[in-house]
């Protein structure tokens, strides 16, 4: 029997075989080596590289536990999901996603294009580079892979369908948990708080019964609304980039969800990269962040009201005052999941860089601070954010009370 005819997870030897036996990218005579990169919560990923002619691919496999917990078990059907909607990415946004060269159902694997000549954005920025055309790349990239999955341009029959092909059970319940319920009850013990910060956050947020009832109806939002096929996990490591292109990785988490969802993922993390340069008094690269969060959100806005003009097909969304209707919803629920990442990344299981590298005690407890203080905003009145303006302003008023 062939030696990939049924699944194990592989290690980097295992991984040069399995590329001279899949796939024909490589020359016969190259010399391959391979070394395992991933620094995720939930897969492995390979690097191979040919040493004679600098060719290169990305492998990368699901296991059936999580790496960052062996108590998160999965199911290995992730990587089918990330594999078709990295291609229906790359036909819907051109240029923002990277190639699929193969999709391997036994070994739950997928091989796609290296990005080795981008950056991970979430490095970057923790370095305070700046990328003058990121806003524009990714609202673009967000307005055209969410709306033409929503029941406004799809064939209703036809999204009922993807709807169940795209349902994700495992990795919604990562979500339903790590986002919408532990950071603000602890009930599975194990939110991880940094001392100085405990009784501030156990009165703040624990304490703060009006933000844990909003947090209860942003959660039901997310596990019944089934708007469009969501990245579902859009942050700031899931982005390569260089100054001209931005290519977004991992949609493994990816379902019928918010369009919100999204677009307050990348917001937030935005927020924690200005934060961190905050914390060093980086004022240029705050400044820089500052445009982009205002961009994001204004450019999110005027192309998604641009697409639905050009492409709305549903009779009864080209009623008067309906998409404004829509948009608000959009935006409203973006503000929400934007106060949820902030309060998650704090609070739970799953840090950023952005915030953890701080090394002096008392800039990261004020990092911290600013950040909840902030997320309990657009949490509980995510109905007032309706303008980039509005986040900066907002941000600014917590980084001055704290």
């Amino acid at each position: 029997m062939a030696k990939f005819a049924t699944y194990f997870l592989m290690d980097s030897e295992d991984v040069l075989s399995y590329v001279k036996e899949k796939i024909s990218f490589f020359d016969e005579n190259s010399e391959l080596e391979c070394e395992e990169i991933g620094d995720g919560n939930l897969n492995y990923v390979y690097h191979v590289v040919d040493r004679l002619s600098n060719k290169s691919v990305i492998v990368k496999q699901a296991g059936d536990t999580a790496r960052i917990s062996e108590d998160i078990k999965l199911s290995t059907n992730r990587i089918k999901i990330e594999s078709n909607v990295l291609k229906m990415h790359g036909e819907l946004a051109k240029g923002h996603a990277p190639d699929v060269y193969l999709y391997d159902d036994v070994m739950n694997c997928c091989v796609m294009e290296d990005l080795s000549d981008h950056t991970i954005l979430r490095d970057a920025l923790l370095e305070f580079k700046t990328f003058p055309k990121l806003a524009d790349h990714i609202s673009t990239f967000m307005v055209q892979t969410l709306l033409p999955t929503t029941d406004l341009v799809m064939n209703h029959k036809e999204k009922k369908l993807q709807v169940k092909e795209y349902i994700n059970p495992e990795l919604c319940e990562i979500s339903e948990d790590l986002v919408y319920t532990e950071p603000f009850n602890d009930y599975n013990n194990r939110n991880e708080l940094i001392a100085s910060n405990k009784e501030w956050i156990e009165r703040e947020i624990y304490g703060d019964s009006e933000l844990r009832l909003e947090a209860a109806k942003l959660k039901f939002d997310f596990m019944n609304h089934a708007q469009a096929l969501i990245h579902g996990d859009l942050h700031t490591g899931s982005l390569f980039v260089t100054q001209n292109s931005t290519k977004v990785i991992d949609p493994e988490f990816a379902f019928y969800g918010p369009i919100g969802y999204d677009v307050g993922n990348v917001i937030a993390n935005l927020v924690f990269a200005l934060v961190h340069g905050d914390a060093y008094n980086k004022k240029d690269f705050v400044g820089w962040a500052e445009k982009t969060i205002v961009e994001v959100v204004d450019q999110f806005i005027e192309k998604f009201d641009r697409y639905w003009d050009e492409h709305v097909t549903e009779l009864m969304a080209k009623e008067s005052g309906f998409k404004e209707w829509y948009l608000e919803q959009v935006l409203c629920d973006t503000a929400g999941v934007a106060g949820l990442e902030l309060t998650r990344r704090i609070i739970g299981l799953a840090k950023v860089k952005d915030i953890t590298s701080i090394e002096e005690t008392d800039a990261r407890v004020r990092a911290e601070r600013i950040c909840l203080t902030f997320a309990k905003q657009l949490i509980k009145v995510r109905h007032a954010f309706k303008t980039g303006n509005v986040y900066l302003q907002a941000l600014k008023q917590s980084i001055q009370n704290n």
